[in-house]
């Protein structure tokens, strides 16, 4: 089963090589996600949303200690703090930006 897999990968890869430039390049979003993620318990809501490049962003929340929660982008003027990786639209539901962290 296992050769069969490998063979079967090993000629997607050839005969379709954009395949794994696409792989490399999901593989680094999924790290950038992973470095950047919120502590959970920390938080009140726990959504999620695909942004427009693809990746999976915490969606804005208030943190329960009153800590600015890891990879919060910036605080939103209803006191949630958002997790955009751009600036548009970054707290649009949360009442505009109050202020930008990073």
């Amino acid at each position: 089963m296992n050769r069969l897999f490998l063979a079967l990968l090993t000629i997607s890869l050839l005969t379709f090589p954009h395949l794994a430039e696409a792989r490399r390049s999901s593989d680094q979003n999924q790290t950038y996600t992973q470095e950047a993620s919120p502590n959970e318990s920390d938080l009140e809501a726990h959504g999620h949303y695909t942004n427009k490049d693809g990746q999976t962003v915490h969606s804005p929340s208030k943190s329960k200690s009153g800590a600015v929660p890891a990879g919060a982008s910036a605080q939103c003027r209803d006191s949630s703090y958002s997790f955009s990786r751009s600036r548009s639209g970054t707290c649009s539901h949360h009442g505009g930006v109050a202020q930008w962290l990073n």
